[in-house]
């Protein structure tokens, strides 16, 4: 065997050693389903686990005899790249679920979403999410770039700077869509039941996320009213949210318009809190269940500081998870009424899971039900008065929905 036959050789086993280590790893946390939400903690937690329970099913033989004929036959070992074919095959794996939401997180990939997380990042400022086998924009965050250019909900994108999407991952076509700031990014959208082709060219720029507002408005009937907007649940929402609270009480407000419009969630922790303000201590605000039907229900802590004051919920098609979750807990615990639109229908728990090297797992681990037991996935959750809005209406700021709940808290508060 010649220098250069052994150097291949050892160059072999080491690609070999390091794509069974990954995979093996990745197998066994992808099996070892542990209780959670989304986006709730950053574990890195451990169960006991046997090989033959772990593999069973799985052919680990096949993997490495596919590595190994690649390895014998590639054309130009040189260009081998380790860390690509470990990565390559795992993403296949989970991709192989088929759940849009179960995804592998390379070390790049998984410091970016940390990033997106933490409510600053760079891009355009669109939320957009996989639903019926599609990429749609669940939200524009306001006053970003591609809110300004006139991105809506419901929007379906096909392709970003002319290449098509149609195979990618989420993850994928957020990484074609985020980039340095001042640089374009050209973006297809399918708009409408008539899927009119509309082309956003959009001057990317740095994104950083609004939490929570509040306007005080009057009613048709002179009640002073707040108009509380949750733009999402990040790990900062709970505090702006009570800093927000206590300016509000401070208005001698006589109810609240809680906008939930294009809030595409987040945090289930923040979620639980918020809706603790609202409801009475011991509600239930969602009920979770596993892989084996076993429920737990979540219920409210208190404060309930908000539970008597007269609300409305304004909702609509980028209306979804976490901010579903919050709707459905209120509507059913309190008999609210939901204005506006059906939401989006995302009702399912994700967990993330560290792996080595700063790569991460993000897998689905449960599914939410309402208070009533409604499930939300791909079902959404109707309004109990639908306004519907135009085009024309969003162009020309005509708000149905806002004043529809104005004149219900007219009938609302006493």
């Amino acid at each position: 065997m010649s220098g250069d036959d052994n150097l291949w050789y050892s160059e072999r086993i080491n690609i070999m050693k390091f794509f069974t280590k990954n995979i093996i790893g990745t197998i066994l946390i992808g099996v070892a389903f542990f209780g959670g939400f989304y986006f709730n903690d950053y574990l890195n937690q451990k169960q006991s686990l046997t090989l033959e329970a772990a593999f069973n099913g799985i052919d680990l033989g096949l993997m490495k005899k596919t590595l190994e004929t690649i390895l014998n036959n590639y054309v130009d070992p040189q260009q081998i790249d380790k860390e690509k074919l470990s990565y390559g095959a795992i993403s296949g794996m989970v991709k192989a679920l088929g759940d849009p939401y179960t995804v592998f997180f390379n070390p790049q990939e998984s410091k970016e979403f940390r990033e997106d997380l933490s409510g600053t990042f760079n891009g355009i400022g669109v939320q957009i999410d996989a639903k019926d086998g599609k990429v749609k924009v669940v939200a524009p965050i306001k006053g970003t770039p591609a809110f300004r250019a006139g991105i809506l909900a419901g929007d379906t994108i096909f392709e970003v700077d002319k290449q098509p999407i149609s195979d990618l991952s989420i993850e994928q076509v957020i990484s074609m869509i985020k980039g340095p700031k001042g640089t374009k990014v050209v973006i297809g959208v399918f708009r409408g039941e008539n899927n009119q082709i509309k082309t956003f060219e959009i001057i990317r720029d740095e994104i950083v996320m609004p939490s929570v507002d509040l306007e005080i408005k009057t009613t048709f009937n002179g009640k002073k009213v707040a108009l509380l907007t949750i733009y999402h649940f990040s790990e900062n929402t709970v505090q702006a949210f009570k800093s927000t609270i206590n300016e509000m009480l401070a208005q001698n407000i006589s109810g609240i318009v809680l906008d939930l419009r294009n809030n595409p969630g987040g945090l289930l922790d923040q979620t639980d809190e918020i809706a603790s303000w609202f409801l009475k201590k011991g509600d239930i605000v969602l009920s979770e269940q596993d892989k084996n039907g076993n429920k737990i229900e979540h219920k409210s802590k208190g404060p309930g500081i908000l539970a008597e004051i007269p609300t409305v919920i304004l909702i609509n098609q980028g209306t979804a998870s976490a901010a579903e979750i919050l709707s459905g807990a209120l509507r059913d615990n309190r008999q609210i009424d939901l204005i506006g639109e059906k939401t989006f229908g995302k009702g399912v728990v994700q967990k993330l899971f560290n792996l080595e090297n700063g790569s991460s797992l993000k897998i689905t681990v449960a599914k939410w039900y309402t208070p009533n037991g409604e499930l939300i996935q791909e079902k959404g959750i109707q309004p109990s008065i639908e306004v519907k809005l135009t085009q024309e209406d969003i162009e020309k700021e005509n708000d149905l929905q806002l004043k529809k709940a104005l004149e219900q808290l007219d009938n609302l508060i006493q």
